[in-house]
């Protein structure tokens, strides 16, 4: 289980506040609006912003000290994170360890095909599609083996067609490993299609997790208002 209790981040004058729980396996986005602070919990959670006061605990062990690399998470960005100077073998195997000759490791080619990328391992990554560095960057979550995944809109600049695409595989390679998600993204439908639940960010509050369904079909006020609708309760 990962327990934010009473978690408070900072970035300047920027204060964010989380105080919830989750269940390994689940699959959560998080959504609201820009500047709100869905970017500084991810940061938060992987271990590039120290927290100002309270504890991250990851099965019942404190996290929040940890550095990126030993916490249990693995972190696919929007420009997926690629070095350009570096094979698509070498970016992925760098999930395995920081030494290149994990480029050479049969699971870095396992995760290759996985993701749709067998015989691509000797290209650079300037030689691949947007969607192509996108699997690229999944299968380097795949060889890293750890059971929390946070995604900061990976698939924002894929076109709606393979975006959905990308979802899917990801969503059936976290069911398949037992992983759980934590994704940052702006589109409602992207939540819709992949999460089991939506932690809404606005005011400085990470809100509790809540099914998908149902606080999309009766929002609080503040999703409400930032989803265009003129109800919510």
């Amino acid at each position: 289980m990962l327990e934010l209790k009473g978690l408070e981040l900072a970035q300047g004058d920027f204060r964010l506040s989380a105080n919830w729980t989750a269940q390994p396996g689940e699959r959560i986005a998080v959504i609201g609006p820009s500047g709100g602070g869905k970017s500084t919990l991810l940061a938060g959670l992987g271990g590039f912003l120290q927290p100002v006061s309270g504890q991250l605990l990851w099965q019942g062990k404190r996290i929040d000290e940890a550095a990126p690399g030993a916490r249990p998470m693995s972190s696919v960005f929007q420009d997926n994170n690629l070095f350009g100077h570096l094979s698509v073998a070498q970016n992925v195997g760098l999930g395995i360890g920081p030494q290149l000759s994990h480029a050479g490791d049969a699971r870095v080619d396992v995760a290759l095909e996985r993701v749709g990328l067998g015989g691509f391992g000797q290209r650079l990554p300037g030689a691949l599609s947007g969607g192509q560095q996108s699997r690229a960057a999944l299968a380097r979550v795949l060889v890293a083996q750890r059971p929390i995944v946070l995604m900061d809109e990976p698939f924002a600049a894929l076109g709606p067609g393979l975006r959905a695409q990308m979802l899917d595989l990801v969503a059936q390679i976290l069911t398949e490993t037992e992983r759980m998600m934590i994704m940052v993204t702006h589109a409602p439908d992207d939540a819709r299609r992949i999460a089991d639940k939506v932690c809404f960010v606005h005011a400085g509050i990470a809100q509790p997790p809540a099914p998908t369904e149902a606080i999309f079909s009766d929002p609080p006020p503040g999703l409400a208002a930032y989803l265009g609708q003129s109800n919510g309760r």
